[in-house]
């Protein structure tokens, strides 16, 4: 059909006024200005704002120089079933930002219909009107004119969703990481104590066979062999125990690595890994690898987009359309110039009264991006307090251990002392059973400590995102400023 000049004019009209207005609106909202932390760490580390990306540096658990530890790390990214439930959700989110970004342009969709209709008789003749065929083959055309940023605001909202997400898979890695390593650190403590356990054990059967030697003899008494039997069993003990402890690592390991417990096997090895030394003072700029912050970031821009994507809501909807096609009766004369059919135009659509959906939809995106930015900030404090706990469990331990290996080197020498002493006959066995008490005591616990040694600085390498450049302290304790 024709276009009618008064039409026109008004569709045109109307478009200028939307772009008018489009230059006056203004619907984006800021995110608020990153946390300020401290200038410095209390424990002694240099301290800077994270930034929105963060990478995790590869294979930062070979610092624990390990190889079995690292075949295993290589296992956990392919088998870890966690890790595929968070890479799918980025596949879901990528998915949803492709979906905003399609929004933006204009949709065409075409078709083809055919009916067949009659009327029937009216007048004064009375005869019914023959049957009469109608074919159409048409094409439209919408398009939602952006001029408030509602569907840019969408699509940025989106595409920060998508990096919060990509941040939630490298956190999930990241954490899926380090559980594996100390799990496995765990394991070989197991085995440390193990091993100990059995030496143990054995030293004192030789011991209780000496007794019982010497009470078959007449020189020790009853007491004696009693002490040393109840002293094998408590170890014998402990050892049944610790075997269940080492079965149920392996078996957490297992599942990490997406196996059953029953198809995957550790050999035994009593070699502890030695701790990473940690440097006196951490580069400034560890915490901006943390994923989890660059997240948290993330979701407080995409809270704050979805503000501007409600706010858009107040302002009219500004459509452009046009359609075109051929209609006819019969198929074979369908597409022709005389049976060409036409119509284009734009619309402006206000919502005068809609019981205050768009002020509630405004103001839960202002509570969401409330809520999102406090998670943020409580995210940072999270992150400095780890950080901070574990740089102190990391110092305290290694002089804990130091502390502990002098009290070992101390009980093992007063047993040896106390078994001459037994065999020549000038004390007890009360002081043998007690001496060894002891150095069971003091080795088991300085694995103890190692373990917790272990632990302490294999958190704080998840703390700082993977790792540490000792080279780098001394530039970037210089940084005065958040």
């Amino acid at each position: 059909m024709p276009y009618s000049r008064p039409r026109l004019c008004l569709s045109l009209l109307a478009t200028g006024l939307s772009l008018w207005l489009g230059g006056c609106a203004v619907t984006a909202v800021a995110p608020p200005p990153l946390v300020s932390a401290s200038i410095a760490f209390k424990e002694g580390a240099v301290w800077q704002r994270s930034s929105a990306t963060a990478t995790v540096p590869d294979a930062w658990w070979a610092l624990f120089q390990d190889p079995l530890l690292d075949e295993l790390q290589r296992r956990l990214i392919v088998g870890n079933e966690g890790l595929r439930g968070a890479a799918a959700q980025v596949t879901s989110a990528r998915a949803v930002l492709e979906s905003s970004r399609s929004a933006m342009f204009p949709t065409l969709s075409a078709g083809l219909a055919g009916t067949r209709s009659a009327s029937p008789a009216s007048g004064e003749a009375g005869i019914a009107q023959k049957p009469s065929n109608s074919l159409s083959l048409s094409g439209t055309a919408t398009w939602e004119f952006d001029l408030w940023g509602r569907l840019a605001q969408a699509s940025a909202a989106a595409n920060d969703s998508l990096q919060a997400s990509s941040a939630d898979l490298a956190s999930a890695r990241l954490s899926a990481q380090a559980l594996l390593t100390q799990s496995y650190l765990s394991l070989r403590t197991a085995d440390a104590q193990l091993a100990l356990l059995e030496r143990s054990v054995a030293a004192y059967q030789r011991s209780l066979e000496l007794t019982q030697l010497r009470y078959d003899a007449g020189v020790a008494a009853r007491t004696d062999v009693l002490q040393g039997q109840t002293q094998v069993q408590s170890a014998q003990a402990q050892l049944a125990d610790m075997t269940a402890q080492r079965a149920q690592l392996e078996h957490a390991v297992a599942v990490l690595l997406g196996l059953p417990p029953s198809g995957l096997t550790i050999e035994r090895s009593a070699q502890l890994p030695a701790a990473p030394e940690v440097p006196e003072l951490l580069p400034a700029t560890l915490l901006q690898r943390r994923p989890d912050i660059a997240a948290a970031q993330h979701r407080v821009a995409a809270a704050y987009a979805q503000i501007g994507a409600a706010d858009a809501a107040f302002f009219p909807a500004v459509n452009l359309s046009a359609n075109a096609g051929y209609r006819n009766s019969s198929l074979a004369n369908l597409v022709s110039a005389p049976d060409l059919f036409w119509s284009m135009g734009s619309s402006l659509a206000q919502a005068i009264f809609d019981g205050g959906a768009r002020k509630l939809a405004s103001a839960q995106a202002c509570a969401s991006a409330e809520q999102a930015t406090s998670s943020y900030r409580q995210t940072v404090l999270t992150a400095l307090q780890e950080v901070e706990d574990n740089l102190v469990l990391a110092r305290q331990l290694q002089a804990e251990a130091q502390f502990q290996s002098g009290a070992l080197q101390a009980a093992q020498r007063n047993l040896e002392i106390t078994l001459n002493q037994y065999r020549a006959g000038t004390v007890s066995y009360v002081n043998v059973v007690l001496a060894q008490t002891s150095a069971l005591s003091s080795e088991s616990s300085l694995l103890a400590v190692r373990n917790r040694q272990l632990a302490a600085v294999n958190q704080l390498l998840k703390n700082t995102a993977g790792g540490w450049q000792a080279n780098e302290a001394g530039a970037q304790a210089a940084v005065t400023k958040p």
